[in-house]
């Protein structure tokens, strides 16, 4: 599903700057390599347009196709589905108290149009904020009201939370801004700047909200915003409800843990779900509260990877998450994968829903950095022991000056790798919580799980591909995956009655039924991910500073075509200069004044 926010600088857009090329979408007629398989096509170029600015800060679509954005400091400029001008100006003329150089803004997309939310951080001056409507280009409103949303002189990148600040909430189901100050957290209409309600009982930005549509209520936890931080003291964690018509403080209570953000997207670290009338709070463990009156019914706390620290931490420059599979509900249960403090081993534990009972606890894992996955199929509880992690970091990168020279640059990486552990598959009993069956002939790696119905369970280890029955863990079949020729797997697909092995030069498919291997493609070296978007999926390759993006036949293995973009702009899912409609049937490619609109499907 597309993000609804984008980031603001687009070095966040999950990677590189992007090597020159000959075209600026650069159609790949076809996938470079031999020793395939399957075919290559190629995409077709539906138009291409300029912007009249630069596009230097956003450059992308709403989702429909239907609006694009491009913007640089001080302007932007909108096309509509055919790449036709619909607006183009300053900001410093649109708006009526002098918005100009914008270093943060993002976008709120709706229906039609959506928001253009700009801050213009004056050093020796006072804040400005304005909001532009996309699909008029003009001013809904503007204020001098909101100062100290940023510390002073901060980097761009500093603060920003999936392209909104951190002291700017965008509440979707209220179509209202939340905006932390000092002494309160005000709402405000998004299209028209009215102050809806404020309150000091809540304090701090927003680190995630559940809104209840049947009662109008929002469930909210905070944290300490950098640009709050020195400002007020007696700070504290609070989980409150309040009343979304009038901000009154239905209850509130205080929870355990600090909320950290991660490395690059400066995402708050934190998880909460409300299932029937509690609370679940995913924090240094997990805190169960009732909805009704907010009182604490049980916790389990324990370690987790969700500050990137601990055990699980790299550097100050890199960091480790998605090491530990999130807790799995059901009506009267709830699994928590374990990491214990004192011995460095894992396991996994069953607790009742309603009173947090211990049911049972599983035995003890050791020697394990990362346990990503955890399912419940055919009476079992199957856990992925290894895997790949989510790697943040930063390098330091020799530039190319355009005045002469070099400089040298920061640039925020964000990639999926595995450590080298001892990897494997763990079947326990879901009333006993004993080990039912163990595997552990995944020497090199282990890919994630795909599940058949209540059955059966299939997995990689990076050269051969396996199938289980989950009953008995009888070994269905072993394959070479290696045979294929597309290099290690790195990841599953599952398509129907084959699954998809995502390796590190292409794909190949296996039947479910046998593990007979359905196709194999031509190599596409360097593929780190994919999507699936409206029925389409694409792998993508950012190897070398490239954003490549190839649209695959997951049916054939047949690559429809490929685009490799170079320049800023695009959607932090795809990469520097890539967005792709949420039907997946139109990909834009941007660099600089330019774009291009690529039909996937012919």
């Amino acid at each position: 599903m597309k993000k609804m926010t984008s980031m603001v600088m687009l070095s966040l857009s999950l990677l590189t700057t992007l090597p020159a090329t000959a075209q600026f979408g650069k159609l790949l007629d076809k996938v470079k390599g031999g020793g395939g398989q399957k075919k290559s096509g190629s995409f077709a170029t539906v138009w291409e347009s300029e912007f009249d600015n630069k596009a230097s800060r956003l450059a992308l679509t709403d989702g429909s196709g239907k609006y694009i954005i491009g913007t640089d400091d001080n302007s932007a400029t909108v096309l509509n589905a055919e790449g036709k001008l619909i607006w183009s100006g300053d900001f410093k003329k649109i708006t009526t108290n002098g918005t100009n150089k914008c270093e943060y803004q993002y976008t709120i997309w709706k229906d039609d149009g959506g928001y253009l939310f700009l801050f213009d951080e004056r050093k020796m001056g006072t804040d400005r904020v304005a909001v532009i409507d996309i699909a008029t280009g003009k001013e809904l409103w503007n204020s001098e009201l909101y100062q100290n949303l940023i510390p002073k002189g901060t980097k761009s990148e500093d603060g920003a939370d999936e392209g909104e600040l951190e002291t700017v909430k965008y509440i979707r189901e209220l179509d209202a801004f939340l905006i932390s100050q000092k002494a309160s957290v005000i709402l405000v209409k998004a299209n028209t700047g009215e102050k809806v309600w404020e309150t000091n009982r809540f304090k701090g930005g927003v680190g995630k909200y559940i809104y209840d549509a049947s009662r109008n209520e929002i469930v909210m936890i905070n944290f300490k915003p950098t640009a709050l931080g020195a400002l007020f003291a007696g700070f504290k964690n609070q989980l409150v409800k309040l009343n979304a018509k009038n901000g009154e403080i239905l209850w509130e209570n205080t929870f355990m843990g600090t909320i950290e953000k991660e490395l690059v997207t400066r995402r708050a670290i934190v998880d909460m779900w409300i299932k029937g009338d509690k609370i679940y709070m995913y924090l240094n463990g997990l805190q169960v509260y009732n909805i009704n009156n907010g009182t604490k019914l049980w916790e389990s706390i324990y370690e987790n990877d969700m500050d990137g620290g601990g055990f699980f931490a790299g550097t100050r420059e890199k960091k480790y998450y998605r090491t530990i599979a999130d807790p799995v509900f059901t009506d009267d249960a709830v699994y928590i994968v374990i990491f214990a403090n004192r011995d460095r081993a894992k396991y996994v534990e069953k607790h009742d829903i309603n009173s947090g009972k211990l049911l049972w606890t599983s035995e003890k894992i050791t020697g394990a950095f990362s346990m990503p996955n955890l399912y419940r199929a055919g009476g079992k509880i199957l856990l992925q022991i290894g895997g790949k992690v989510q790697v943040q970091e930063y390098r330091w990168e020799t530039k190319s000056s355009p005045y002469g020279g070099s400089y040298k640059e920061r640039v925020p990486y964000i990639y999926w790798d595995y450590k080298a552990q001892k990897n494997g598959v763990l079947a326990i009993d879901d009333v006993t919580g004993q080990t039912s069956w163990r595997s552990e002939k995944f020497d090199k790696r282990i890919t994630d799980l795909i599940i058949e119905g209540q059955q059966s369970v299939f997995v990689g280890d990076g050269d051969q591909f396996y199938g289980y029955d989950i009953a008995s863990g009888k070994q269905l079949f072993d394959v070479k995956h290696n045979d294929a020729g597309v290099g290690r797997a790195t990841d599953v697909i599952d398509f129907g009655d084959k699954v998809v092995v995502l390796s590190e030069k292409g794909l190949a498919a296996y039947n479910k039924k046998d593990g007979s291997r359905a196709y194999n493609t031509d190599k596409i070296k360097g593929v780190d991910f994919f999507y699936e978007i409206g029925g389409n999926y694409y792998l993508r390759d950012q190897r070398g500073g490239k954003n490549i993006i190839y649209g695959i036949d997951m049916t054939t293995g047949e690559t429809k075509g490929s685009v490799q973009s170079k320049g800023k702009g695009g959607s932090p899912q795809y990469g520097s200069g890539i967005d792709i409609t949420t039907d997946g049937e139109f990909i834009f490619a941007f660099k600089g004044k330019k774009v291009e609109k690529i039909k996937v499907n012919n």
